[in-house]
């Protein structure tokens, strides 16, 4: 006959072998987030919020839990998902530990309450600073990202649309704005959910031009605003800390009140007079060399460049430089994405 103490010391020994399933998930996790910010990122502040983090699971790891481990005889050892046998780039796979380190502490947090009357209140207190964590380091990522980028590829309508996107991506682009001015929100939505999906799968930003509710809707990495867009400051709201934010400038009072509000990054020009901005007068070199003395933040160049004239932009100061036509309306984008690419990091 089972007794209700019997039962009692079984179950207990089940809570024991959840919880240590558990640290040792999140423990694992944490260590590969701390891995990247020490060597990756070169990032001791992170590292050492992640190693304290990993100590203070180490406190609750009891030899009472340890000793209740049975890996022959659970059943969770050898399931696996084919999503776990690839990770697409650093992104995803710090998401995936990120994910997986919260999932565990939530489980630490409801079944730590059967074993400690304070441990439910730590593990929800571990969670909070794990989402303060990834919120720093998604956003690190991204600016580490942008500062690396010089070529950003601003969309227009054309035929072979997506085509023409993945080519750049091919030639090694890294930054792609999705600017679309005249169809609908579902048309609008669904364009932009298979441009994240490409950026995704080669390792690109992707940012929407304008609208902040399709940047969120979508997951993208940031928006890029007008000078008659909304306030950085609400944008910013919406969109939390992690995401980029860049601002149209066309002189250096624009560019001032950009920086000033907060923007990630900005956009210099007109440099040259483009049809995609009618009745606007060109900015000319003497803005991109201003930018190029007084910007402290990541700047492009934009407006009217292409192969005949990218050189005159990059010896007035450019490094980075924002196309649409060009690239939009190549017969072959991949090849003048490697093109441009080239001269921008010549100097």
């Amino acid at each position: 006959m089972v007794t209700a103490h019997h039962q009692g010391q079984e179950t207990q020994q089940v809570v024991y072998r959840i919880l240590d399933a558990n640290l040792d998930r999140a423990r694992e996790g944490l260590r590969i987030i701390e891995e990247w910010c020490r060597f990756g990122l070169n990032d001791a502040s992170l590292a050492e919020a992640c190693k304290h983090l990993r100590q203070e699971l180490g406190r609750w790891h009891t030899a009472q839990m340890r000793a209740a481990r049975d890996t022959l005889g659970d059943p969770g050892t050898g399931l696996t998902h084919p999503q776990e046998e690839q990770r697409a780039d650093i992104t995803s796979l710090l998401q995936a530990n990120f994910c997986r380190l919260q999932e565990a502490l939530r489980v630490l947090e409801e079944y730590g309450k059967l074993y400690n009357p304070n441990m439910g209140s730590a593990f929800k207190q571990m969670r909070y600073q794990v989402y303060t964590l990834e919120s720093t380091l998604m956003g690190y990522q991204r600016h580490q990202l942008l500062g690396q980028s010089r070529l950003y590829l601003v969309t227009s309508p054309v035929d072979h649309f997506l085509e023409t996107v993945e080519a750049a991506l091919k030639g090694g682009l890294m930054l792609l704005q999705f600017r679309e001015k005249t169809s609908d929100d579902l048309t609008h939505l669904e364009r932009a959910r298979k441009l994240q999906q490409l950026c995704h799968d080669y390792g690109a930003l992707f940012i929407i031009n304008d609208r902040v509710d399709l940047a969120l809707a979508v997951g993208a990495d940031g928006v890029h605003l007008g000078q008659q867009d909304m306030p950085i400051a609400v944008a910013r709201q919406l969109l939390g800390s992690q995401r980029l934010i860049g601002r149209s400038t066309t002189n250096p009072q624009e560019m001032q009140g950009a920086i000033a509000e907060g923007a990630d990054y900005i956009g210099v020009g007109p440099v040259y007079e483009t049809p995609t901005k009618v009745g606007k007068a060109a900015a000319g070199l003497e803005y991109v060399r201003y930018a190029s003395k007084n910007c402290p933040v990541p700047w492009f160049a934009i407006g009217g460049i292409d192969a005949s004239n990218i050189n005159d932009v990059i010896d007035a100061g450019g490094q980075r430089v924002a196309v649409v036509r060009a690239l939009m309306q190549a017969e072959q984008p991949t090849l003048v994405t490697q093109y441009f690419i080239s001269q921008l990091y010549r100097k």
